[in-house]
């Protein structure tokens, strides 16, 4: 029996696990979990799974939720009870399903603890990821992804060695405007960049994935969990999202992790890992339904927010933390109605174009980066 604290309980991610958490009674107990302001999401997940603390985003948040369930659970809020959730001796396994930047510090809370965890926060590798690697390295604790693409990889990468690596190809549903020509998303609205293709996700994500920055995000973050340099990591369009991630070898071996477009199955995967348990909460693969899959080059070009991603990563030091905070304030900006598809894309360039790149930024200089980025963003708009 696994004692799991879920970070971010009411997110697509944080729903899901919970699935996964009820449908293995006897593998997992909810010990504790997080989430912001949306009671009627986690009210169904505290009754059902019955976790022994709650932690909240304020205390307004906190009295509503005390007057709206019954048991023995012990109720918190802010960051700090946050920091402190991850570290309690009774947790084996933090999920981090925190949306954005704000997983930063309870993940190196959980690392120093010498938690596993369960990692589904990209935004916190790419904003810190020297640092979250490096602590992870001194503590000896295992970065779990959760991603479909990084588990995809890791799954590749069982048992094999990291120096016969050729390249990593990360796949790419395209998002929903995979078929659009540049000249064709000029005045696209909200709705249609919400409707994801294949997968059921969160609003911020599908957003990143219809402007590709879903992806950049991704390489970065695959730079960092499997310390492979960028030129080795490739993104490659696969419209069916059956093959979720490659791993080419020095001896021209290619192997690739399969599956339908179901998050649940990757997050069980991290929670049961070294080990496998059965999975009945869907149907599995049927590639006779398929028939063809296909793949194509990613243009730069059509995606200048993969470009920015890449050119960011490369660059490295205080660069990624400036294109992940201003990607933050662009989306929330588009999904506000202030700013259009496209402007996403140039407030990302325009904070990258200006910022004074810091080599090997502290935890202290990379929030505050993080928050004059956010301002300025705003101010702009």
């Amino acid at each position: 029996m696994k004692n799991i604290v879920l970070l971010g309980a009411t997110g697509s991610i944080g729903v899901q696990t919970s699935d996964i958490i009820e449908a293995n009674p006897s593998e997992f107990n909810l010990y504790a979990m997080a989430f912001g302001t949306r009671i009627d999401v986690a009210k169904p997940i505290i009754e059902c799974l019955k976790p022994s603390i709650v932690v909240v985003k304020d205390d307004l948040v906190k009295e509503q939720l005390i007057h709206q369930i019954d048991g023995n659970i012990s109720i918190y809020s802010g960051l700090d009870a946050l920091n402190e959730l991850v570290t309690q001796p009774d947790v084996d396994l933090v999920v981090n399903a925190l949306l954005g930047s704000v997983g930063l510090k309870p993940t190196l809370a959980a690392i120093r603890a010498q938690k596993q965890i369960a990692f589904a926060n990209k935004e916190t590798l790419v904003t810190a990821g020297h640092l979250v690697k490096a602590e992870a390295d001194r503590y000896g604790v295992d970065l779990l992804p959760v991603d479909s693409e990084h588990a995809a990889i890791h799954q590749c990468l069982r048992g094999e060695s990291p120096s016969e690596i050729k390249r990593m190809v990360i796949t790419a549903s395209g998002g929903s405007f995979r078929d659009y020509t540049r000249d064709e998303l000029v005045g696209v609205t909200k709705e249609d960049a919400l409707k994801h293709p294949n997968w059921s996700m969160g609003a911020k994500i599908t957003i990143d994935s219809a402007t590709m920055m879903n992806k950049g995000l991704e390489v970065i973050e695959a730079h960092w969990l499997f310390d492979v340099p960028y030129a080795q990591i490739d993104v490659l369009m696969h419209k069916e999202s059956v093959i979720h991630s490659m791993v080419e070898f020095v001896d021209q071996n290619v192997m690739a992790q399969l599956g339908t477009p179901d998050m649940r199955i990757p997050i069980q995967y991290a929670l049961t890992y070294p080990d496998r348990t059965t999975y009945n909460l869907s149907s599995g693969l049927d590639l006779t339904s398929f028939g063809t899959l296909h793949f194509q080059d990613l243009s730069f070009d059509r995606f200048p927010c993969l470009d920015m991603a890449y050119q960011a990563g490369r660059e490295g030091g205080s660069m990624p933390t400036v294109l992940n905070a201003a990607n933050e304030e662009a989306v929330q900006l588009f999904l506000n109605d202030q700013i259009d598809f496209l402007g996403i894309e140039k407030a990302i360039y325009d904070e990258l174009a200006e910022h004074q790149r810091i080599e090997s930024p502290n935890l202290d200089t990379i929030l505050e980066i993080d928050q004059e980025t956010r301002k300025r963003v705003r101010r702009r708009h």
